[in-house]
């Protein structure tokens, strides 16, 4: 699947329901697209929860959004802190936005000894959603990346112990193609269990951002990243449109939103494809099934 599919052209965050008495979580809600749809939520009545690793700097966003906020400590990499996190959750989450992520770190484990891109774009996520999926009544929004088509998951080795790693590329692609493998498979379990709660997906195609300052040991890499984002990238906020759409708009279960324009990197959001990886049931129940073995955390419905 490579077509982009139209759905409400031109459509842009001033189009968002009003989401008043809803309450919508936001990893890395502090900073680039996380902390853009946070504002917009906000600002459409939503009661958000900003799910940050560094809490000072979740309060110092927070106090720059206009409506109700709250900042809570969550550091994806620790699984420990996940579960304290799900732990204190008490009442409904309208929708869960996993939005947080890294880009091309150098190489690294989570406090679990998972890769640092599959321990916290994937598992981390992963562990969250399935903690929290008691009291989730509306949507999983899961942001993934256009570089999932670059990616492969190489069930041998999830964790790059003998891969060579490099600029982490590969790793990064590898743990975008499984947020999508993460919502395809959610979303059949979803079903299956009758649960009414949608799975989505949302890419920001090229958006400038700070989430490459998470490669910052690779000066090569920065400068070719800067001169791109300054050439094609679109802004923050329009970044955070197709994750805004995925919440809030009517969307097919394991639906995936992003940017409409050439190859996806801008533009007002859309329906778009992924690759053929991506659409499979059988890799995606696969990747589940180790994911669980990894977090020690099930489907909860």
């Amino acid at each position: 699947m490579t077509a982009a599919t139209a759905v409400g052209p031109g459509w842009t965050a001033e189009r968002m329901p009003r989401l008043d008495g809803a309450t919508i979580i936001v990893t890395g809600g502090n900073s680039g697209i996380g902390l853009e749809a946070a504002r917009a939520f906000a600002r459409h009545g939503a009661h958000v929860v900003l799910a940050v690793r560094d809490e000072q700097r979740g309060r110092d966003a927070a106090a720059n959004l206009e409506g109700s906020t709250e900042v809570r400590r969550l550091d994806l990499a620790d699984l420990a802190s996940v579960r304290r996190f799900a732990a204190a959750w008490t009442g409904d989450i309208d929708i869960l936005v996993n939005n947080a992520g890294v880009l091309m770190p150098p190489f690294g484990l989570t406090n679990d000894g998972f890769e640092l891109q599959f321990g916290i774009n994937h598992l981390g996520h992963f562990a969250l959603t399935n903690l929290l999926l008691p009291h989730i009544t509306g949507r999983v929004v899961t942001v993934a990346s256009g570089e999932h088509r670059a990616g492969t998951i190489d069930f041998d080795d999830l964790n790059f112990t003998t891969r060579r790693y490099g600029w982490g590329s590969a790793a990064y692609g590898q743990s975008k193609l499984a947020n999508l493998l993460f919502t395809l498979e959610l979303q059949r379990r979803l079903d299956a269990s009758g649960s009414p709660i949608l799975a989505t997906a949302a890419h920001p195609g090229m958006a400038a951002t700070n989430l490459g300052s998470s490669s910052k040991k690779n000066p090569i890499l920065n400068v070719v990243a800067k001169v791109a984002v300054r050439l094609f990238a679109q802004d923050a906020p329009s970044g955070a449109a197709p994750t805004l759409y995925a919440a809030t708009e009517q969307m097919p279960g394991a639906g995936y939103a992003g940017p409409g324009g050439r190859r996806e990197m801008t533009g007002p959001p859309v329906l778009v494809g992924r690759s053929d990886e991506a659409a499979d049931a059988a890799t995606a129940a696969r990747l589940w099934a180790a994911s669980e073995e990894l977090t020690g955390i099930g489907y909860p419905l």
